[in-house]
């Protein structure tokens, strides 16, 4: 398909969007919204507004029943779906979903093998991101012997391993103590990718690692303002059911 210049322009387009289960009402409606090179959005809402179904969609791992998405201008389609994933990291809610080698080390170096990358090179990359995380003394770990945050980490370096241009990552700070979520903040702000997508309830954390949020309610996305200037709109956070002290 050829691409037009502002599909080739946005790092991910979603144009129209729709999606509901079998038998069900739509989660949301014709959604459409775009994420140029160097944003960092959060995706916001009450539980149940559909923010991981869209993230999944986004890649993927489920099929709208409308619409279309862009990701780096080529259209999301089982024919594109490997070379789409090969740029996009993806970080579920639970890192035991991602994490299943015998140790971390080697749940960092799978991802470069499984694309071809040998081991040398491969076992370079995972001392690298594991140092860089404070894991280094960890490495020949099982995920059993990690806290919470550390397996956040291990994920993430598992992730970065890829060399993603695009991050994507599923309520990250859930089950973090306040050093671990200092900690991963400080880390994605320094991450050398184009485009970063939080979803999230955790909505004083996401102002420090994203500059823009959409707020998904009602089928639709309620809300498109910078993070900051709607962390201070204390009425719209209420209105959408996300009061100050929501957590």
């Amino acid at each position: 398909m050829k691409r037009s210049h502002w599909e080739s322009d946005c790092s991910i387009r979603v144009e129209n969007l729709t999606f509901s289960y079998a038998g069900e009402k739509p989660i949301w409606r014709e959604i459409s919204f775009s994420l140029n090179p160097g944003e960092r959005l959060g995706l916001l809402g009450p539980t149940g507004t559909g923010k991981s179904t869209l993230m999944e969609t986004l890649i993927g791992l489920k099929t709208p029943n409308s619409g279309k998405i862009w990701i780096q201008g080529t259209l999301v389609e089982p024919s594109s779906l490997r070379q789409i994933r090969r740029q996009i990291g993806f970080g579920f809610q639970d890192p035991n979903d991602q994490l299943f080698m015998p140790t971390i080390f080697e749940d960092v170096m799978f991802g470069p093998c499984n694309y071809g990358v040998s081991n040398e090179q491969a076992s370079e990359i995972a001392h690298q991101l594991l140092a860089q995380f404070g894991l280094a003394k960890l490495a020949h770990r099982s995920v059993h012997e990690l806290s919470g945050g550390q397996k956040r980490l291990a994920t993430l370096a598992a992730i970065l391993a890829l060399n993603p241009t695009i991050l994507i990552l599923d309520e990250p700070t859930n089950g973090l103590d306040p050093w671990w979520r200092r900690n991963l903040a400080e880390i994605l702000v320094n991450l050398p990718i184009e485009v970063l997508l939080i979803a999230s309830h955790d909505l004083q954390w996401v102002s420090r690692v994203t500059e823009r949020s959409l707020i998904l309610g009602d089928g639709k996305i309620q809300v498109d303002r910078p993070t900051k200037e709607l962390l201070q709109d204390r009425d719209t956070l209420e209105k959408c059911g996300l009061p100050d002290n929501w957590a």
